[in-house]
């Protein structure tokens, strides 16, 4: 109450004694010219001194309550509204309005300053807009982020392209008040500039187009792996904003990648692999040709002391021989009839393993395939997915696989080729 009766003693000051201190110089022997510009300068300082004190009083009252409600609250919001400069922002409304209303006594008989104070004074009246709603839409961007749900969205994309408008609608609005040309005339002429505004916002309107496909089209969120090999980018999208998508490498390096090009390049978001049930293992071996023969009995006998496909080929040599013997196959050559091959079983023998390993995911694909021969040799890949999408787990999980793989070559007799493995 009592600040409220010191304001309103200042406009009486100001609404009543502007012409005594006029009359007061005058008795000094001032001129009335000189007196009339002392009389302003004198209130001006005045009006500095009196918003500057208003201003620091509103601003501690302000900030204080807001903290005090924050320190009950349960909600992070009001901590945010704070830590983003919103009472700050918000305590400058007051000496405005007072500066608003005062200019007018200030500079009365002066009213070229009187216009072009009151003209300032509108800007920066849209500027202190801007602020405010600057500094609510990052509560409310940090605010969003906290929630589980939001975690992974362009959040930063969205504040952006309202921010972006409102500047331009601030900037617009600024420059009608300085030239006094009616707002809505204003735009009419902006129309005739377009093509130079598109010119200079050409990355900012692909960025804010590439931001609403992005979002919409779900393509990328924050937190996905993502592969650009066109910017040398291999890691996880640490943050998506109207201009840039920020990539951290794994070697901790931080790549930056225009919004647009994720439209218009192609680029590779493993979220697919992340949300699935594994992570793809697609790796080949090379076989020497020359080594891929037909098994005598003596072989056969002998591999059937692997375990893991002993009743496979138990099973399997019943079945051959019931055929050669109904077909009275002439078995003097091995190629005549049907035959077990020593890459044959080695291929059966990797499939059992992949299935019974431990590290596998069954209920995805698991195959063990034989590709096109090439110069290389045989290709033998095997196809599978782990059950831990850890890239290190993983990566123990194929090469322990690929070791045991190797170390069973030459129990079929077969050999490696020089072109060892490949992905």
């Amino acid at each position: 109450m009592l600040f409220l009766n010191t304001l309103s003693a200042i406009g009486q000051f100001y609404k009543l004694r502007p012409n005594t201190i006029v009359k007061y110089l005058m008795q000094l022997g001032v001129s009335r010219d000189v007196a009339n510009y002392l009389r302003m300068i004198l209130l001006l300082i005045g009006l500095l001194v009196i918003i500057f004190i208003v201003d620091l009083i509103i601003r501690k009252l302000l900030i204080g309550a807001f903290t005090q409600f924050a320190k009950k609250s349960k909600t992070r919001f009001d901590d945010l509204l704070i830590s983003n400069g919103v009472p700050r922002n918000v305590a400058h409304i007051v000496p405005l309005l007072i500066a608003i209303e005062f200019v007018p006594d200030v500079f009365s008989g002066f009213t070229n300053f009187e216009i072009i104070i009151e003209k300032l004074l509108k800007v920066f009246a849209i500027v202190l807009t801007l602020w405010i709603a600057r500094s609510l839409l990052n509560t409310l961007k940090a605010f969003l982020k906290t929630l589980p749900r939001l975690k992974d969205k362009p959040i930063d994309s969205y504040i952006q392209v309202f921010m972006i408008f409102a500047w331009l609608g601030g900037l617009m609005s600024a420059i009608a008040i300085v030239t006094e040309i009616p707002f809505l005339k204003f735009l009419t002429g902006l129309g005739a500039i377009s093509a130079v505004i598109l010119l200079v916002f050409k990355d900012t309107i692909l960025g804010f187009v590439a931001s609403i496909q992005v979002s919409i089209n779900d393509m990328v969120r924050i937190g996905d792996w993502i592969t650009f090999d066109k910017y040398g980018a291999d890691g996880d999208v640490t943050e998506i904003t109207l201009a840039t998508v920020k990539v951290q490498n794994f070697d901790k390096t931080i790549t930056t990648i225009p919004t647009y090009a994720l439209i218009s390049d192609s680029f590779k978001n493993w979220r697919g692999m992340t949300n699935a049930g594994g992570r793809r293992i697609k790796r080949a071996l090379f076989i020497k040709q020359h080594s891929i023969k037909c098994l005598t009995d003596t072989e056969i006998e002998a591999l059937k002391q692997i375990e893991r496909i002993a009743n496979y080929i138990t099973t399997k040599q019943t079945d051959i021989n019931k055929y050669n013997t109904t077909h009275n196959t002439n078995k003097a050559l091995p190629i005549n009839g049907r035959n077990l091959t020593n890459i044959g079983l080695f291929r059966k023998y990797i499939q059992t393993y992949i299935e019974q390993h431990s590290g596998i995911n069954k209920d995805m694909t698991i195959m063990v395939r034989q590709l096109a021969p090439t110069v290389q040799g045989l290709p033998i890949e095997v196809y599978a997915f782990s059950n831990d999408k850890r890239w290190s787990n993983y990566e123990y999980i194929m090469a322990d696989i690929f070791d045991h793989i190797l170390s069973a070559v030459p129990y079929f007799h077969l050999e490696i080729s020089e072109f060892n493995l490949i992905h």
